[in-house]
């Protein structure tokens, strides 16, 4: 479909639609970085300036770097928006382009940082930090008149976010969960990234990302103490490397060749992990990582499946081909909720793993759109 098309489309669903819908939709241009054109009056439709803060939250484990976002004109509640597995936390480009295009339609936006992601650990701690913020947030009138707050994670932040949201101290406290691109039971998406099959049999290629970020967290099941931390180091400089290739290809280069010298540099077997890494060789290094990840994964703190259901809404929204962490997630976690509480669910090809990937159907946008606006309006 040409973009041409695809625009006019969209003018034709604003202008029929009704606000509520048409909120939705402005949110999902914002998102697609839509400003010139009809498109671009879309985009700006019910939006406002905002203001940004940086503050800190008391948790358990330690305070934590938080930002707050608030809009001039507020409509709906305080969201607490928090980033995947990242080592630039609530700095990350896309996370705060979000926090600014929901803030702009009218949410107070707070995007608490969880350090252990930082260092690209999942961990059962990040449950409390995400519980305890929450109670913060919820306990102020000016961010909460009605003492709740919704609670909003991207990848595995979602799944970790549900976890929280169960938590009995946060009954009546939390209006809704949303996970986007987020998993139900960690241990099944280990074995996807490790295998590249799926709850049911389907095959699909995991990114090479998944079992770099499990070998990091399972190192110190995988070598001996003493290589534990250079391995940990050779990953870390991997990760970073895949990461500045979207946005500075020759630093990216520079960091890679950096990762193969620390390779050079271990001793037998953390040399050959990292060298599997390096060469992005899921095939030989997932079998190796599937039984420690199953170890690390069986707390329950870390899997919504496995802890207590929140009774407040629940909204999941997952990318069709996400090869990250894949769709049946959310399909099978809304079936295990849906006993329990209220579910939607929304599958689309417009999102890639946590992000979204370019608008390119009008049916398609107009699902999302409408999905959006259900939640905005929560």
């Amino acid at each position: 479909m040409s973009l041409l098309v695809l625009l006019g489309g969209l003018l034709l669903v604003a202008l029929l639609a009704v606000p509520y819908y048409l909120r939705g939709l402005s949110l999902v241009a914002r998102a697609a970085g839509m400003r010139d054109g009809l498109a671009g009056l879309v985009s700006r439709w019910g939006t406002g300036p905002v203001t940004e803060e940086d503050v800190r939250i008391a948790s358990r484990h330690g305070p934590l770097r938080a930002r707050l976002f608030r809009p001039e004109h507020p409509r709906g509640r305080t969201v607490l928006l928090t980033p995947g597995v990242h080592a630039d936390g609530i700095d990350e480009p896309r996370l705060v382009k979000l926090a600014r295009d929901l803030s702009a339609g009218g949410l107070t936006v707070l995007t608490p940082e969880l350090p252990d992601l930082l260092r690209y650990q999942i961990s059962p701690r990040e449950p409390d930090m995400l519980e305890d913020a929450a109670l913060w947030a919820s306990a102020r009138p000016e961010l909460a008149p009605d003492g709740r707050v919704g609670l909003m994670g991207i990848s595995f932040s979602g799944g970790l976010s549900l976890v929280a949201a169960g938590r009995p101290s946060l009954a009546g406290k939390v209006a809704f969960t949303f996970s986007l691109g987020g998993h139900g039971d960690l241990s099944r998406v280990l074995a996807f990234l490790c295998t590249g099959v799926e709850p049911g049999g389907q095959h699909r290629r995991p990114h090479d990302y998944g079992v770099a970020i499990i070998l990091l967290n399972v190192a110190g099941l995988m070598v001996p103490p003493e290589q534990v931390e250079p391995l940990r180091a050779g990953i870390l400089t991997f990760l970073r490397a895949s990461h500045l290739s979207s946005r500075d290809m020759r630093q990216a280069e520079e960091t890679f060749a950096k990762a193969r010298r620390l390779q050079s540099e271990l001793p037998e077997p953390a040399a050959t992990l990292m060298k599997y890494v390096n060469e992005r060789d899921v095939a030989a290094l997932g079998p190796l990582l599937l039984p420690h990840a199953q170890v690390f994964a069986s707390d329950p703190a870390l899997s919504p499946e496995h802890s207590p259901a929140s009774s407040s809404p629940v909204y999941l929204l997952h990318g069709t081909d996400d090869s990250v962490i894949p769709s049946i997630e959310s399909v099978l976690l809304a079936r295990w909720l849906e006993p329990r509480t209220e579910v939607r669910l929304l599958l689309s090809p417009l999102i890639s793993h946590a992000e979204l990937d370019g608008l390119k159907d009008v049916d398609d946008v107009w699902r999302l759109a409408a999905f959006w606006a259900r939640l905005l309006d929560a």
